[in-house]
């Protein structure tokens, strides 16, 4: 991928991060994107453009502990993702 291609990935994946349609996700998942996508590399953008394809009420319940993640969703992202702290 080339450079150019990669930062109008990040960007595309910050807005979609910060635009989910529920409050909460967009200030979890916005905060998490703002902090970390930008420095993610190309494996990294695909697995969390992967997580950004579930449904809110999943991701949240995933992110939150209520539930167990599906295997294809746990990645190292994921866990950074679980793990972000946002004020």
């Amino acid at each position: 991928m080339s450079l150019d291609s990669l930062e109008n990935t990040r960007k595309r994946l910050i807005f979609r991060s910060e635009h989910r349609g529920t409050k909460e996700m967009d200030l979890l998942l916005g905060s998490f994107a703002k902090k970390y996508v930008p420095e993610f590399t190309e494996d990294e953008l695909v697995a969390y453009e992967e997580l950004l394809k579930e449904n809110d009420p999943n991701l949240y319940n995933w992110i939150t502990g209520q539930e167990e993640a599906p295997a294809n969703i746990q990645s190292d992202v994921f866990e950074r993702l679980k793990n972000h702290k946002f004020a």
